[in-house]
């Protein structure tokens, strides 16, 4: 089996990974870097480049995804994670969504994944996926993690949360994003 180090210390992204590449171990590994881009792929190349180091010959990856809401600008954005101030807070971060999305009629959303593959050669591969969608009013679903329970995917009437993770994994910006890279690690 091919081992793939993705740098992320998320239990959610690493199991949606590894439903989307079965086949491949995925190992966490936290880079403890900190994220100080301003894009989702500057934050992943340098999670990505942290890691590499110690794992020369192998495949590491990083990922950094996050929620961009047209009405506010594409906020949260690289801050999704922390967009309520504690990193994580998923209650808290959709409570805020909610609150500043409040009398908003426009709730057109997307969510983007930015990947960062550093090969076993050392070679750098950054792709991006996207899956547009809304904001719902309320949460809705007891699936998937972070905003999946107000995003509503383009195309369906269920949010992220609602969806079995085939389903989500199928549209999501996570799966959109790996399936670019498949090929490339099936060599």
């Amino acid at each position: 089996m091919k081992k793939l180090v993705v740098a992320t210390h998320n239990p959610n992204k690493i199991r949606e990974i590894g439903e989307i590449l079965p086949g491949w171990e995925i190992v966490a590994e936290d880079s403890g870097a900190e994220e100080t881009a301003d894009t989702f792929v500057g934050n992943a190349r340098i999670k990505a480049q942290s890691i590499a180091p110690r794992h020369p010959g192998a495949w590491v990856m990083a990922d950094d995804s996050g929620l961009e809401v047209a009405a506010l600008g594409g906020e949260p954005g690289v801050r999704s994670a922390r967009y309520a101030g504690r990193d994580g807070d998923s209650a808290a971060n959709n409570a805020l969504l909610l609150k500043n999305l409040d009398g908003v009629t426009d709730r057109r959303a997307r969510f983007t994944c930015a990947l960062v593959l550093i090969d076993p050669a050392g070679n750098e591969h950054v792709v991006t996926g996207h899956c547009p969608g809304r904001i719902r009013l309320e949460t809705s679903g007891k699936g998937g993690f972070g905003y999946d329970p107000l995003f509503e995917p383009e195309g369906h009437t269920r949010t992220f949360a609602e969806l079995a993770p085939a389903e989500k994994n199928a549209i999501s910006h996570r799966g959109r994003a790996l399936a670019q890279l498949r090929g490339l690690l099936e060599r």
